[in-house]
């Protein structure tokens, strides 16, 4: 093979291999910007956690929070600072000396003491060897990303609820869309029914209007409803952040099922205050204000640095090549130690401030508590009532259908009334309605339950940037 086949050969390997992360890349964003996405619910919160812009603000916030632990290091690691400084002499410098040598003291004869160029390279370092304030801000600043951490499992349950519950709202919707379908379809059967019946003399004219405008009746819900389905896409594609153009298929549904939870509100208080990051984040912060409150009391003790100096400095006239210059070299070490004895009051003052603000979150801590206990009480008492319209409603429902298919049967043989078919469809309708809503609400209710609990808060968050 040429040199040229060569050549040809590797380039177009060179193309293919540059484009397969392009390749890779667009068919990753297929998944969520394709012409039809189905999801499940655990895929729409997986999608979500990507994508969200709340929890990037919140990775971000962590992010930084991790650089200003490097930052409080800072105050205990060496500083070495190198420095070059030209001075270029416009005018010289000069002293006057007595005339000695002329025989007349009282005259002064000046001496040009400065050249035209002078450069002076130096090198300087400092290292602390006491200094409390900077201790306690290590400290202060390893605790503050902790909670860094805390608000970031903070956000993530509260997307993951807004996912879910969202989610819901989809289904919610588009199974209220089916079921006035259902119920204009069984309108329309009557409808047809009733003028079969005028035709054979059975039914009054009256039952047929009553029919049709049952079916025009219900068909302003139904764009309603179809409106509320479009609303709630929307609002999902939002909450997960992907292409609004999307078609979306949720493949999950709205079905019962119990969740293991504590009973008993002592057991539920307890979990919830180990769990939730809003009860560990104030925890955290009253860490903190603990270590601000040591380091206002640091200024008042001294502070101790080692120094050294590195330094090589020159002067010459511009006759003078630079490479022809001497560079003397000076160095010097020492100490350097620094006490306040007097502030105007400054340290007493931000100490006393430090405990206060100590204080105040303290007695925030202890009404968040409060107001967790509230709501899990709430929040469980939600999902106890919900729980028990689905075991009431699970039986009306089937009665419903029965009732309908009895006054049907009646209505088409002619022993039965339009109002009696009519009082049948409402109760079927409402039935399936309030079991619908029951089930929806017991859902809704297990996730804020759940969030309640700190159950939506996944722990090791800070494990997800790598940290």
């Amino acid at each position: 093979m040429t040199d040229l086949n060569h050549y040809r050969l590797y380039l177009v390997v060179t193309i293919v291999l540059a484009l397969l992360p392009t390749f890779s890349l667009a068919a990753g964003e297929n998944v969520v910007k394709g012409q039809s996405v189905t999801l499940s619910l655990d895929e729409a919160v997986s999608i979500g956690l990507e994508r969200n812009r709340d929890l990037e603000v919140a990775r971000l916030d962590r992010a930084i929070a991790r650089q200003k632990v490097r930052e409080a290091w800072a105050g205990v690691l060496p500083q070495l600072d190198a420095g070059f400084d030209y001075t270029r002499t416009l005018e010289p410098s000069v002293i006057y000396f007595p005339d000695i040598f002329g025989g007349d003291p009282t005259r002064f004869t000046p001496l040009e003491i400065s050249q035209d160029n002078a450069m002076v390279a130096s090198l300087s370092l400092s290292q602390p060897l006491f200094n409390l304030k900077a201790l306690a801000g290590i400290k202060a600043s390893s605790t503050v990303r902790k909670i860094s951490m805390e608000a970031y499992r903070q956000t993530e349950a509260d997307v993951i609820s807004d996912i879910k519950i969202a989610y819901y709202n989809v289904l919610i919707s588009d199974r209220q869309v089916t079921i006035l379908e259902q119920s204009i379809s069984r309108w329309e059967t009557a409808l047809r029914d009733s003028r079969s019946l005028f035709r054979e003399g059975v039914a009054a004219d009256i039952d047929t209007l009553k029919a049709y405008l049952s079916v025009e009746n219900i068909k302003p819900d139904l764009i309603q409803a179809r409106n509320n389905a479009v609303i709630s896409r929307t609002q999902l594609k939002n909450s997960i952040g992907i292409d609004p153009e999307s078609t979306m298929v949720l493949s999950d549904s709205l079905v019962y099922s119990k969740g293991a939870y504590p009973d008993d509100i002592s057991a539920a208080y307890a979990e919830a205050l180990s769990a939730r990051p809003e009860v560990r984040q104030l925890e955290l912060q009253i860490e903190a204000e603990a270590q601000n409150v040591n380091a206002a009391q640091a200024e008042r003790y001294p502070a101790i640095n080692a120094v050294g100096q590195l330094q090589a400095q020159t002067q010459f006239n511009d006759d003078v090549a630079l490479k022809d210059t001497d560079w003397p070299v000076t160095s010097s070490v020492g100490l350097q130690v620094s006490l306040p004895i007097f502030t105007g009051f400054r340290i007493s003052s931000q100490v006393e401030q430090a405990k206060l603000g100590r204080l105040k979150t303290m007695t925030r801590l202890e009404d968040l508590k409060a107001d967790i206990r509230a709501e899990v009480e709430v929040k469980l008492s939600s999902l106890q009532e919900s729980q028990q319209r689905i075991e009431v409603q699970s039986r009306t429902i089937r009665t419903a259908e029965r009732s309908y298919e009895i006054t049907l049967l009646r209505f088409r043989e002619g022993i039965g009334s339009q109002l009696e078919l009519a009082d049948a469809e409402l109760q079927l309708n409402k039935s399936k309605t309030n079991y619908l809503q029951a089930i929806y609400d017991y859902l809704v209710a297990r996730i804020q339950y759940d969030k309640a609990l700190g159950r939506s808060a996944r722990p090791g968050g800070e494990q997800q940037d790598g940290s």
